[in-house]
């Protein structure tokens, strides 16, 4: 990991539109990706993903059905200092802070004891092809080469060939995986964004989307997402024991989201 100087971190969100975060900056940098998408703002439950970049709230599957899940397209209300959001089998409840020079996000899902679920920040990044991601290792990783469900096992950084932690030169690949570990840092330039989830007694990851122009197959553009996660797959339907959170007998799990930055001089 590089040192660096703490920056200020903001954030802002949009409750009306699936608690999108719509900017997340850092000394004047933006750091999440946005793309013209017409669908995004007339979205219903249960319609296909409308890939309009920023940040996504997807919980409680991110691949299998609902497609990224049932909160994002959904509007949340405002209650306090809290957003919340009712789906059909859980609700959400999410408080973020700015302090000091992090933001910190603190979730609750409220179900049923025993319902699994997997929650994942669908950050997308705006980064150079130069950009690389660091993650403290050998940490295991599943890489996913296609829109399946079968992945394949392997150590950072490369898992088959695939070097995950290079975000370049746009080749025309798109793979997905998922890091075991709870925290990473972006490197692009002098910037660096550090990104971290801690869940007491849930199994915790990154998840990474490393599109280089692959997807989608009719109109491919480069998207990368990096993605703090409980659990420890994209689809909670084909996940083994211990690989989603699980509410326990208390009817909710905690988690908490932190983001920070830093610059080299």
């Amino acid at each position: 990991m590089v040192s660096g100087t703490p920056l200020p971190v903001r954030v802002l969100t949009d409750a009306d539109h699936g608690g999108r975060w719509t900017s997340l900056t850092a000394g004047g940098r933006e750091w999440l990706w946005h793309r013209d998408e017409p669908r995004r703002g007339a979205v219903r439950p249960g319609d296909p993903f409308a890939d309009a970049g920023g940040l996504e709230e997807c919980v409680p599957t991110v691949r299998g059905l609902p497609d990224h899940g049932d909160a994002w397209s959904r509007r949340w209300r405002r209650a306090g200092q809290e957003d919340v959001v009712e789906c059909p089998d859980f609700r959400l409840t999410r408080r973020i802070r700015e302090r000091e020079n992090a933001v910190v996000a603190d979730y609750t899902l409220a179900a049923e004891p025993g319902y699994r679920f997997v929650w994942a920040a669908h950050a997308l990044l705006a980064l150079s092809e130069a950009a690389r991601i660091g993650a403290v290792g050998p940490a295991v990783t599943r890489l996913y080469p296609d829109e399946g469900d079968r992945w394949t096992a392997g150590v950072w950084p490369a898992v088959d060939g695939v070097p995950l932690d290079r975000l370049g030169p746009d080749d025309g690949s798109a793979v997905g995986a998922v890091v075991l570990t709870p925290r990473v840092a972006v490197h692009d330039g002098a910037d660096t964004l550090h990104l971290s989830v801690e869940a007491d007694g849930q199994p915790v990851a990154v998840a990474l989307w490393r599109n280089l122009g692959g997807f989608p197959q009719d109109a491919p553009y480069r998207s990368i997402g990096v993605e703090p996660m409980l659990g420890r797959v994209f689809d909670r339907a084909a996940a083994d024991d211990g690989d989603t959170a699980v509410v326990p007998p208390t009817g909710e799990v905690a988690w908490r989201l932190t983001v920070t930055a830093t610059r080299r001089p």
